[in-house]
């Protein structure tokens, strides 16, 4: 009987993962312009997309965002989850407050962010700081910077989340006899915290970078992938060619280059761990 309590769970993800990626991927071998009738053209459309000079540069700029979120969301999240992790009341309302970021729509951050950094109406000019009254969207390094700040300023919340659980995982006993060998806050970090995070750490870069490639929202309403093509990353190319372009086939087939890509890296950092599922749960025990 076990079996048929993953029944519902397993048509819910037929219906909505399984099927739509099928069609999106048959969709790929078709010409459509979203409106008329749908014309199987075989792999034109991949032709057409893989010729295109702006998809490796739309590629790049995803890994770069990528990477760079990456770089900023970690170690971040990992001090900050470490210092969550404390049982004093006051680290458990600051957790509340981290957490709300999470909780704002991707469009409404960008909306906010796009208002502020405003160079003539923003906060800058309205007191006065030079620093933020740069042309924030203007400039491509800016812009660039500019997206990874806020995405990670809006899920690093999440990711830290996940590091205050890991770190009330590890036994207290490891820091207690560390303690007794004259190991101070910061050797206990990298000797036992750290190290006992190793699976927390992976499991949080690979829904890390995995969600960057589906980064589409707040991008378009903040920069529109520009300033020139400085932040067209491949969701953002895959919308502007499907719907305003009409261009369904090209679309569809960044799609499922897309889908591949996340199911690539997904297996290597769950190779990167070693174990199997069920061990890394007792991380900690």
């Amino acid at each position: 009987m076990l079996p048929w309590l993953a029944a519902p769970a397993l048509v819910f993800f037929v219906g909505f993962a399984v099927i739509p990626v099928v069609g999106v991927l048959a969709l790929s071998f078709t010409t459509w312009d979203g409106i008329g009738g749908i014309q199987p053209s075989g792999l034109t459309s991949w032709r057409a997309v893989l010729s295109d000079p702006g998809l490796p540069h739309a590629v790049w700029v995803t890994f770069l965002v990528m990477i760079a979120s990456w770089a900023v969301q970690t170690p971040l999240s990992i001090l900050l989850g470490t210092f969550l992790a404390g049982h004093q009341r006051y680290r458990g309302v600051l957790a509340v407050v981290y957490f709300i970021p999470l909780l704002l729509s991707s469009a409404a951050i960008a909306i906010a962010y796009k208002a502020l950094l405003d160079p003539n109406f923003g906060l800058g000019a309205g007191l006065g700081i030079d620093f933020l009254s740069q042309d924030w969207l203007g400039r491509p390094g800016l812009a660039f910077g500019l997206v990874v700040f806020v995405v990670s300023w809006q899920f690093i919340p999440f990711h830290s989340l996940l590091y205050q659980g890991g770190v009330r995982q590890i036994p207290v006993s490891m820091y207690e006899a560390a303690q007794l060998d004259g190991a101070g806050r910061i050797r206990q970090f990298f000797s036992i915290t750290l190290p006992q995070l190793k699976y927390t750490i992976i499991t949080s870069s690979t829904l890390m970078v995995v969600g960057s490639l589906t980064f589409f929202d707040l991008i378009y309403v903040l920069t529109e992938g520009g300033p020139g093509d400085a932040t067209r990353v491949l969701a953002v190319d895959m919308y502007k060619r499907g719907f305003p372009g009409g261009l369904m086939g090209p679309a569809s087939a960044i799609a499922v280059i897309l889908v591949l890509v996340g199911l690539a890296i997904a297996l290597l950092l769950r190779r990167l761990g070693g174990r199997d599922a069920s061990q890394s749960q007792m991380e900690g025990a």
